[in-house]
C-alpha cells in the first residue's frame, strides 16, 4: 500500500509500540520500504532491530575490542569464535545469556540456554566437549531466590546431562541487585578440525535451503523482543515467550549435523536461535550477499493453522537452517531421516537481495535484506562514565577483634561457600576427558583433547562489585582474573568470549558503565594479547527501573601443551612451604571482608597493574612447567586467607599462615590486591623460586607452611580444618533444604 493512500492503515501506533519499535524507527522502516509494512514484515523488522539481535546500543563500542591474534581463525561475527590449538585441531567456543527467560521460567529458560549455546558451537562443525555457566541470583532470603536456584540448576543439569556433554565449571553469586533479574550465562566449548570449520554465509544463487531438526511451534514467539526490554510487575505474563527444550532431539541433531558435515554437501549452516527462522535466514543471506525465498507451507509445524508471522518469529528449539549444494539434496534427506529428525527443503537462494516469503500461494513478505542486517540502527547513545568510588584508607577500616569468627563468616557466606549442592547435579565426567573441573574450587577446568596428551583449560569470571565501584578497573580485572585462572593450571591463555550483562542503555549512567567496562576489558586484552573472539550483549536487565550490578562475565580458554606439566590447587604436601607472589598492600575497598564483616559495600576496587599481571603470570607458568610447584591458586575474593583455606580443603591438609608483613592484619589476610598467586613448594625449591622472582622484579615471600589438621594465621585465627570445611560445605545444602 502506498504511503499516501487514504485507506486506513492496519499498522497502528499501538501495534508498532507493542513490537518494541520507536516512532523514529518505524519512520525509517517506511523510508526503507517506500510503503507501510504488513504485519509479517513489521514482526520481522521488530525482532531484527531488537537489542538482542541488532546490538544497536553496543556495536560501536564492541568494535574497540582486540579481535585478532596469531591463533585466531574466526573472531566475532559468526556463531562462535574459533582458535587454533595446533596439530590441525581447533577450539570453537562462545558464551551467551538466557537471563529474562530463566527468571520467568527457570527450568526451561536455563535448559534452552544450554541447548542454544551448544548449537552455536556445533553449527560450526565442532563436537561440544565442555559446558560452563555463570549464575547470579538475588539475596538468599528473597522469596523467589530458592525456587529460581532450584529451577535453573535443574534445567542446566537436565539438558547437559541428557545430551552427554560435561558441565565442568562455573560460578554462582548472590546479591540483592539480582532480586528482580537473575543472570544465567552459558558457555560451550567444542573441538573441530581446523580445516573443516563451517560458516553461515549463504553464497551462490539458486541453492536449496533446508530446514532440519524439530517442528516449529508457537513457543518463544517474541523471545528476542522480550529479552530487549526491562521487566515490570507483569513480567510473569511473558511466560509464553520462553522456549521449550528437548535435549534428546538436540543429541540427535548434533550427530546428524556432524555426519553431514563429514561430506561436502553443506555450503552454509546457521542455528535458529533468537528470532528463529527470521534471524537465521537473514543472517545467512546478508553474509552471503544473496536474497532468500522461502515457502512457509513446507516448514514442518507441530501446531495447526500457524500464520507466517508465527512461523517466522517462533523460537522453537533444536532447529537449523542449511544451504545445500545442488545435487546433494537426497544425501541431506537421507542423513536427517536416518536420525529421525524433521527435514524439509523450504526455499532457495536468489540474486534479489530480498527476503521473500510465500504462504498458501500468496506473497506475504517482500523486503530488502540490508535494512535488517548491517543497515539496522547503530545508536550513539549518550553516556556518562561513573566516577570511581573513593579510595579507602586501610587504617580507617575497622579491624575485627575476633578473627576466628571472621574466617568462619567469610568462608560460609553465600559467595564463598561451597557450591557442591549445585555441581553434583551436573555430570562432569561424561566423555571421559575431564582431567579436572573448576567447580570444586579450582581456578580452571581442564579437558583433554581426546586421544592426545594436550588439554584445553576453561574458566569464567567477573567481580560485579568491582565493576559497580569502577567500571574501568572492574573491566580490566575480569579479563585479568580469567588470565590468572588459566595460568594457575599451567595453560597458555589464548582468547576470551564474553557475556556483557547491564541495565537499560537508555540511561546515560548505565551506558557509561557499559562503555567504561568495555574500555577496561579492551586494555587488558591488548596487554595480554588475549583477543575477544565471540560473545553476547544482554541489556535491559532491570526491573521497575532498578538495574542489576554491571556484570561483564568473561570466559577464557587456554592450552596446556603437555599434560605432564599442569597444576591444580590440590597438590600441597605435608611440609611444603607457602610462597606468595605479587605485591600486598592490603586493599579492602569493595572487598568481601568489608561487605561480610562490616556490612559496607563501598570503596574503590583494587587497581590492576597489567604489566605486573603479565610478569607474574608468565613466571608462574614457567614454574609449573619446571615442576617447581605442587599446588597453585590465584588470590581473589577474600584474599590470602580464603586462598589458603581453599587450597587446604582441596588437598585435605592443614595450612599455617605467618603474621602480617608490612600491612595491618585484616589487610594482610583479607585484602584483595590483584596479580597474586599462592604457591605450595617443597623445601628445596623455596630459595630458587624466591631468588628468581626477585631477579625478574617480582615480589615473592614465604607466608606459611603446609601440614597438620588446622588452619591458622599467627596472631589471628586458629580453627580446625574439619570444622571450617563443615561451615564451608554447609551453607548451600542448608539454604536449599
Amino acid at each position: 500500500m502506498a504511503r499516501n493512500s487514504k485507506k486506513k492503515s492496519d499498522i497502528t501506533p499501538e501495534i508498532v509500540a507493542e513490537h518494541g519499535l520507536t516512532k523514529g524507527e518505524y519512520e525509517i522502516i517506511l523510508d526503507r520500504l517506500g510503503r507501510e509494512p504488513n504485519i509479517n514484515e513489521l514482526g520481522i523488522f521488530s525482532v531484527m532491530w531488537s537489542e538482542h539481535c541488532s546490538y544497536k546500543s553496543s556495536r560501536r563500542h564492541l568494535a574497540k575490542f582486540l579481535t585478532k591474534g596469531d591463533k585466531v581463525i574466526q573472531g566475532p561475527g559468526e556463531n562462535a569464535g574459533v582458535i587454533d590449538i595446533g596439530d590441525g585441531d581447533a577450539i570453537i567456543f562462545k558464551m551467551e545469556s538466557h537471563n529474562h527467560p530463566s527468571y520467568i521460567e527457570p527450568y526451561q529458560g536455563a535448559a534452552t540456554g544450554v541447548g542454544g549455546i551448544m548449537r552455536d558451537v556445533f553449527t560450526m562443525g565442532a563436537r561440544p566437549i565442555a559446558l560452563m555457566n555463570a549464575l547470579r541470583f538475588g539475596e538468599p532470603d528473597h522469596p523467589k531466590t530458592k525456587s529460581l536456584v532450584d529451577g535453573v540448576v535443574a534445567g542446566i543439569g537436565g539438558y547437559g546431562n541428557c545430551v552427554g556433554v560435561p558441565t565442568v565449571g562455573g560460578e554462582t553469586n548472590f546479591h540483592k541487585g539480582y532480586n528482580g533479574n537473575i543472570l544465567v550465562n552459558a558457555m560451550c566449548v567444542g573441538l573441530a578440525r581446523a580445516d573443516n570449520v563451517f560458516y553461515s554465509a549463504a553464497k551462490g544463487v539458486g541453492n536449496p535451503i533446508f530446514y532440519v531438526g524439530s517442528k516449529t511451534g508457537r513457543d518463544g514467539i517474541h523471545g528476542a523482543t522480550m529479552a530487549s526490554a526491562e521487566f515490570d510487575d507483569d513480567s510473569e505474563e511473558k511466560r509464553p515467550t520462553v522456549q521449550v527444550g528437548d535435549p534428546f532431539t538436540e543429541k540427535l541433531l548434533i550427530e546428524a549435523c556432524l555426519e553431514l558435515m563429514a561430506t561436502d554437501a553443506i555450503i552454509a549452516i546457521q542455528d535458529m536461535g533468537a528470532a528463529g527462522l527470521t534471524s537465521s535466514s537473514i543472517e545467512m543471506a546478508d553474509k552471503g550477499g544473496v536474497g532468500i525465498e522461502l515457502n512457509l507451507d513446507k516448514v514442518p509445524q507441530r501446531e495447526e493453522n500457524m500464520t507466517p508471522y508465527e512461523m517466522m518469529l517462533s523460537e522453537s528449539q533444536e532447529r537449523m537452517l542449511m544451504v545445500i549444494k545442488p545435487g546433494k539434496e537426497q544425501l541431506a534427506f537421507d542423513v536427517f531421516e536416518k536420525w529421525e529428525l524433521d527435514v524439509a527443503q523450504i526455499g532457495k537462494t536468489t540474486d534479489t537481495g530480498r527476503l521473500v516469503l510465500k504462504h498458501q500461494r500468496k506473497k506475504v513478505c517482500d523486503i530488502p535484506i540490508a535494512p535488517l542486517a548491517d543497515d539496522a540502527p547503530n545508536l550513539d547513545r549518550p553516556y556518562v562514565i561513573p566516577e570511581s568510588d573513593p579510595i579507602l584508607d586501610i587504617n580507617e577500616i575497622h579491624e575485627t577483634q575476633d578473627y576466628d569468627d571472621a574466617i568462619v563468616r567469610i568462608i560460609s557466606c553465600p559467595d564463598i561457600a561451597s557450591k557442591r549442592w549445585i555441581w553434583e547435579q551436573y555430570d562432569r565426567h561424561v566423555m571421559t576427558d575431564t582431567v579436572d573441573s573448576s567447580q570444586s574450587g579450582g581456578d580452571a577446568a581442564i579437558v583433554r583433547i581426546h586421544g592426545s596428551n594436550k588439554a584445553v583449560a576453561i574458566t569464567t569470571d567477573v567481580t560485579p562489585r568491582y565493576v559497580q565501584a569502577d567500571p574501568y578497573e572492574g573491566g580490566k580485572q575480569c579479563v585479568a582474573e580469567t588470565w590468572r585462572n588459566l595460568t594457575c593450571v599451567g595453560a597458555d591463555p589464548i582468547a576470551i568470549t564474553d557475556c556483557l550483562n547491564f541495565g537499560n542503555p537508555e540511561r546515560p549512567e548505565i551506558m557509561g558503565q557499559f562503555v567504561g567496562a568495555i574500555d577496561g576489558m579492551n586494555e587488558a586484552c591488548r596487554a595480554f594479547d588475549y583477543p575477544v573472539v565471540s560473545g553476547n550483549v544482554s541489556l535491559y536487565n532491570e526491573t521497575n527501573g532498578q538495574a542489576i550490578p554491571p556484570t561483564p562475565a568473561v570466559g577464557g580458554v587456554g592450552l596446556i601443551p603437555d599434560l605432564e606439566h599442569f597444576a591444580t590447587l590440590r597438590g600441597a604436601k605435608e611440609g611444603d612451604t607457602l610462597i606468595l607472589l605479587g605485591d600486598t598492600k592490603g586493599w579492602l575497598g569493595a572487598s568481601i571482608y568489608l561487605r561480610e564483616i562490616l556490612r559496607r559495600e563501598e570503596g574503590a576496587p583494587p587497581p590492576v597493574d597489567l604489566d605486573a599481571e603479565k610478569r607474574n603470570g608468565d613466571y608462574v607458568r614457567k614454574l609449573i612447567r619446571m615442576r617447581r610447584v605442587h599446588a597453585v591458586h590465584d588470590l581473589s575474593d577474600g584474599g590470602l586467607a580464603i586462598a589458603a583455606c581453599e587450597m587446604a580443603f582441596s588437598g585435605n591438609i592443614g595450612m599455617s599462615l605467618s603474621g602480617a608483613v608490612g600491612v595491618p592484619t585484616h589487610g594482610w589476610l583479607f585484602g584483595e590486591d590483584q596479580g597474586r598467586y599462592l604457591l605450595a613448594v617443597d623445601e628445596y625449591s623455596v630459595n630458587p623460586v624466591i631468588s628468581t622472582a626477585k631477579d625478574k622484579g617480582i615480589t615473592a615471600q614465604v607466608v606459611g607452611k603446609v601440614g597438620g589438621d588446622r588452619i591458622t594465621a599467627a596472631g589471628a585465627f586458629d580453627v580446625s580444618l574439619a570444622g571450617l570445611r563443615e561451615k564451608h560445605e554447609g551453607w548451600m545444602p542448608e539454604f536449599m533444604s
